[in-house]
C-alpha cells in the first residue's frame, strides 16, 4: 500500500483541502474496515481514501473520515485521481469511480479533476418553524438570512443543510459543537454548509461535520455540488456555466472549487472539479 498527502482544490501546496489517498497493490484487496479506520485516524486529515484498481478504466474508492466510513468525498476524489495521473501516469481520459453513492464518471484533464455528482436530491424544506434554531447553532438569527434564499438539505452523495447568510454573518458564525451535533443527527445529515452570494466567485462558503469530527472543512466538492443544484433552481446559476466557489478562508487555506451544471434528456448533470497539489508520500510499515 502506497500512502500520500494532497491538498486538493489549489494549485498551491500546504493550502486547499488535504486528503490522504491509500493506493492498493495489483490485486490487493481493502484491508479489514478497523485497518483503514485506524489509518484514517493515524493520518487525522478530514478523509482519507482507499483506491483498488478494477480494470484500465475503473476504479474502486472507499473514504474514511476520523470518525468513520462515509459514502463519497469530492476532494478526497479529485487527490486520488491527481495521484493516479502524476504517480502512475494514468493517461487523461474518462473513468469512473465504484463508491457507496454509486458510480461515478471521472474527467482526467492534464491540470484538473472533474468527477460526477450523484443525481442531486432535495431532501427537505425547512418549515418556518425550524430556522430558527438553525441558525442559532452559529450564533445567528433569522435577519442573517438573505432573501430569496432558502435553508434545505440537498445531497450529490452526502446530505448536508444548506444555510444561507449574509457575507458579514458568514465570517462571524461560530460553530456551537454539542448543538450542531444534535441537530445533524436529529436531521441525518453530515452537516452544515453555510454559504453566501459573493463577487468575482458564485459564493463564499464555510463547511462544519463534527459528526464525523471534522470541525470545519477547507474545501468539500460533494456540498458544492449539492449548492450547485440549490442555486440553480434559484435562479442564480445558469446551465452550462462554470460556477465557482470560494472556502477554506477562515481557516487560513483558500480553496476554489469549481462546478458544471448541465440537462441530458432532461436529466441534471453536476460535475465538480479542480486542481490538486502532492505534499508528501510514505510507506506503510
Amino acid at each position: 500500500m502506497e500512502l500520500y498527502i494532497v491538498d486538493a482544490f489549489t494549485r498551491q501546496a500546504f493550502s486547499g483541502n488535504q486528503a490522504g489517498v491509500a493506493l492498493l497493490g495489483r490485486g490487493e484487496d481493502f484491508p479489514p474496515e478497523k485497518r483503514m479506520q485506524d489509518l484514517a485516524g493515524e493520518l487525522k486529515h478530514s478523509e482519507t481514501v482507499f483506491v483498488k484498481c478494477l480494470d484500465g478504466h475503473g476504479f474502486h474508492l472507499r473514504y474514511f473520515t476520523p470518525g468513520g466510513e462515509v459514502d463519497l468525498c469530492g476532494h478526497a476524489t479529485v487527490a486520488a485521481f491527481t495521484v493516479l495521473r502524476e504517480e502512475k501516469a494514468l493517461p487523461t481520459g474518462e473513468y469512473f469511480a465504484r463508491t457507496l453513492a454509486g458510480d461515478l464518471s471521472i474527467e482526467v484533464a492534464p491540470e484538473v479533476v472533474w468527477m460526477d455528482m450523484a443525481a442531486p436530491k432535495v431532501l427537505r424544506t425547512f418549515t418556518a418553524g425550524e430556522l430558527p434554531a438553525l441558525y442559532a447553532a452559529y450564533g445567528l438569527t433569522l435577519a442573517d438570512k438573505p432573501e430569496g434564499l432558502e435553508p434545505k438539505i440537498v445531497s450529490t452523495g452526502l446530505a448536508d443543510i444548506l444555510l444561507p447568510v449574509t457575507g458579514e454573518a458568514l465570517d462571524r458564525a461560530r460553530q456551537n459543537r454539542d448543538e450542531v451535533l444534535h441537530i445533524s443527527e436529529h436531521y441525518d445529515v453530515v452537516g452544515f454548509h453555510l454559504f453566501c452570494p459573493a463577487e468575482g466567485h458564485t459564493a463564499r462558503c464555510r463547511n462544519f461535520a463534527p459528526r464525523y469530527g471534522i470541525d470545519e472543512e477547507a474545501a468539500t466538492g460533494t456540498s458544492n455540488g449539492a449548492l450547485t443544484w440549490l442555486l440553480y433552481e434559484a435562479g442564480v446559476i445558469k446551465e452550462g456555466e462554470e460556477n465557482s466557489f470560494l472556502q477554506g478562508e477562515a481557516m487560513g487555506k483558500p480553496s476554489l472549487i469549481c462546478s458544471r451544471l448541465t440537462m441530458e434528456e432532461a436529466e441534471p448533470r453536476i460535475r465538480v472539479g479542480g486542481p490538486a497539489v502532492l505534499t508528501l508520500s510514505a510507506r506503510l510499515l
